[in-house]
């Protein structure tokens, strides 16, 4: 959970809202096949119930009383595009997006791409 302190109050942003966030901005840039899950947890979720979910493939990490977001994304991408370009386009379009919708500042977007398939 993220807090934000303003004059007005205080904003809380849960991890599943921002994980969801950005795995749909990631899935619907233009030769991303599927996210795929990153750690033990994911992993698990994932053989147990058979799917991939929006969020597989996040992981979000924030410094105490830092508004600075890092940013892993674990990605599968179709055969035959041009790597580079799909991630300059992931990592701008997610900035973009956690900037525009929470505030927050997006220090760094790692993409990882751990696979290729033919669709």
């Amino acid at each position: 959970m993220i807090k934000i302190d303003n004059h007005l109050g205080s904003i809380e942003l849960t991890s599943g809202y921002l994980s969801a966030l950005i795995g749909h901005a990631a899935t619907s840039c233009f030769g991303v096949v599927r996210m795929n899950p990153t750690g033990a947890a994911q992993g698990v979720r994932s053989t147990i119930f058979k799917s991939n979910s929006i969020d597989s493939g996040v992981k979000v990490t924030a410094e105490k009383g830092d508004n600075c977001l890092e940013i892993d994304l674990h990605i599968t991408v179709l055969y035959g595009i041009n790597v580079a370009a799909i991630t300059d386009s992931i990592m701008n379009k997610v900035k973009y997006v956690v900037e525009s919708e929470t505030g927050l500042t997006v220090k760094k977007v790692n993409v990882f791409v751990d696979g290729m398939e033919n669709n």
